[in-house]
């Protein structure tokens, strides 16, 4: 089951079509083969997972249908179980701790595996993104279906765009979070947008879902957020991807009686980030931004960005660019987004298409996500080193 997805996976295990235990081998198998060039993986948990595994299968043979059954997850870090415990109630196997920047290296933006620096499976001297960096590439090559992360400032969104799959970030404070600054949230990184709503539909534990959206739902597209200088190239693969949308009817761009123009939010973020600053004036930028994205929200169902502002650098670093600049203001503000598979550029690397939506309208963005899938709007994306 190599190729399937979570829906697929959960509903053969739950079928008795086949065994977790089955599948949870074939995961690790696969990451066996491969993570010595990816480094995508911190700790891999073989004989605990097989564990979980059977007990999954117990749970099924017992009646039981979990949503997630069986299906192998990875998990960011070594401390990303604790944030896993509603994915594994619901049937989903944990299978390692994936990469995340090594010790003392606060601002770099990729991952450090148990073998290594972690590699973007399009061009192995790029980096994959980060923090969230063996998840991005653990899902982009196949090795599992899905994978947690936490966004502090684009940390699921920035790798889930180079690396070509999807991220999602929650709305800050929906869910639990250990961040004290309430500027990270839980998100997660898949290969389409189906399973992407199922972990959604697990970790949200709402009761029913929303009313469907109509489409076309309205957007503005924006591709500097009236502050970044993003480079070329992602912005054109964005906006490409923007109106493959508009094609396809899942949106309809509108201009608001302003074009977006927000203040930077870096210093702010950077001021709530750092113990002992004055966070006056990062309160003020926060509260100016807030009253700017409510007034365009009220415009548009949809905000579209590029996800970030230039392609994957290399492995010494970004040098003076910060690839966050188009996502760390959502973490300010707290609203939720989705990175959306964009296409690759000139140097082969991905980009993604960024998916805003007011708070609490992770629906809208699920719902858009799908919608593009179904119409062939969404850029389908392997890497060409995705066979493990």
């Amino acid at each position: 089951m190599s190729g399937d997805g979570a829906r697929e996976i959960a509903a053969a295990v739950r079928a008795g079509a086949c065994r977790a235990v089955d599948v949870v081998a074939e995961a690790l198998a696969r990451i066996e083969r491969a993570d010595p060039v990816l480094c995508a993986f911190l700790d891999v948990w073989g004989e605990e997972a097989l564990r979980r595994a059977a007990e999954v299968d117990a749970r099924v043979a017992a009646g039981e249908r979990p949503p997630l059954a069986g299906v192998p997850v990875a998990v960011k870090g070594r401390h990303g179980r604790r944030a896993a415990g509603p994915l594994l109630a619901a049937g989903a196997v944990a299978v390692g701790a994936t990469s995340v920047p090594g010790p003392g290296t606060p601002w770099r933006t990729w991952g450090l595996g148990a073998r290594g620096r972690t590699v973007n499976p399009w061009r192995a001297d790029r980096t994959p993104g980060g923090s969230s960096a063996g998840a991005a590439v653990a899902v982009a090559t196949g090795l599992v279906p899905l994978a947690t992360g936490a966004d502090g400032a684009g940390s699921v969104r920035i790798p889930a765009a180079w690396c070509g799959v999807l991220g999602l970030k929650a709305t800050g404070g929906r869910l639990p979070s250990g961040d004290r600054t309430g500027l990270a949230a839980p998100g997660i990184l898949a290969r389409t947008a189906v399973d992407t709503g199922l972990w959604w539909q697990v970790v949200s534990e709402r009761a029913g879902s929303p009313a469907p959206p109509r489409f076309p739902v309205t957007a503005v597209w924006s591709p500097d957020l009236g502050f970044a200088s993003p480079d070329p190239g992602p912005v054109a693969l964005a906006r490409e991807a923007a109106e493959r949308l508009v094609e396809a009817g899942v949106v309809r761009l509108v201009r608001p009686p302003e074009p977006p123009s927000l203040l930077d939010p870096g210093p702010a973020w950077l001021a709530l980030r750092t113990p002992g600053a004055d966070p006056a004036g990062a309160h003020r930028v926060r509260a100016a931004n807030d009253r700017r994205l409510r007034g365009l929200l009220t415009h548009a169902d949809l905000l579209l960005t590029p996800t970030a502002p230039t392609a994957p650098h290399g492995h010494d670093g970004p040098g003076d660019t910060y690839s966050t600049a188009l996502a760390w203001a959502f973490n300010l503000s707290g609203h939720p987004a989705l990175s959306l598979p964009a296409g690759v550029g000139a140097d082969g690397c991905p980009a993604g298409l960024h998916l805003v939506a007011a708070h609490d309208r992770e629906d809208l963005l699920l719902a858009a996500a799908r919608e593009a899938e179904r119409r062939g709007a969404a850029a389908a994306l392997t890497p060409p080193a995705s066979t493990p």
